[in-house]
């Protein structure tokens, strides 16, 4: 699931910290692909409340990507977006399962946002409410070797506000490919992106129909906050 998707379960939370640890896991793959971190093997090194809430925010992250990505809905949705786009991509470097995999996260995240199921704002208050030096103090322990890269990233991530626009559907089609050019050169051309605009915008329109299904799915999986 994307940013949105995960702020979803935790969006009534008081605590910043939780719930930047629930899209830290992104955040850092997307601050530098080649970064893996396993925060859950160092448990015993962290010395704050502060520390422990971002462990548990990213023990929901992956709790909720687990059960998402086995779900009949995902499986679902995402072989028939495959089918839909591969007549698209014929001459594209890009992979249709790949593809299908972002667009339908995507597509939720955006039909929370026109549905008001969330609110990016709130999102990023918590995100400037994180203590930096306590968030630092816990990337390092976890050996992330280029902690001003991140907190680079991660200024620029709040301060682009990029989220909001996911409310435009003709905004996914530019995320998507954005998202494709950090995998590959040149990846999808004029003619391949307007295909894939018409046809993932009419097929946008059939998971509003039943995107709940997913989120009443997860809630009942993973553990309640206190």
């Amino acid at each position: 699931m994307n940013f949105l998707s995960h702020f979803y379960f935790d969006r009534n939370s008081e605590d910043p910290h939780l719930v930047l640890g629930t899209i830290l896991p992104d955040l850092v793959k997307n601050a530098r692909k080649d970064w893996n971190l396993h925060p859950e093997k160092n448990s015993e090194y962290y010395s704050s409340t502060v520390e422990h809430s971002i462990l548990r925010g990213w023990r929901r992250h992956l709790a909720v990507d687990r059960h998402f990505h086995n779900s009949q809905f995902f499986q679902k949705h995402t072989h028939a977006i495959r089918d839909l786009i591969i007549p698209a991509l014929q001459d594209s470097v890009v992979r249709p399962s790949f593809l299908a995999h972002i667009s339908l996260e995507l597509m939720l995240d955006s039909t929370l946002l026109t549905e008001n199921q969330v609110d990016a704002e709130d999102l990023y208050v918590h995100l400037r409410q994180a203590d930096r030096k306590l968030v630092q103090q816990f990337l390092e322990i976890n050996n992330l070797d280029d902690t001003v890269h991140f907190f680079t990233f991660f200024e620029k991530f709040i301060q682009a506000n990029y989220l909001n626009s996911y409310r435009e559907s003709h905004n996914l089609m530019y995320a998507l490919n954005r998202i494709c050019m950090r995998i590959w050169k040149d990846p999808l051309n004029e003619k391949q992106m307007q295909d894939l605009s018409e046809i993932l915008g009419e097929y946008h329109q059939s998971v509003r129909k039943n995107y709940m299904e997913i989120y009443d799915e997860i809630a009942l999986v993973i553990d309640p906050l206190p």
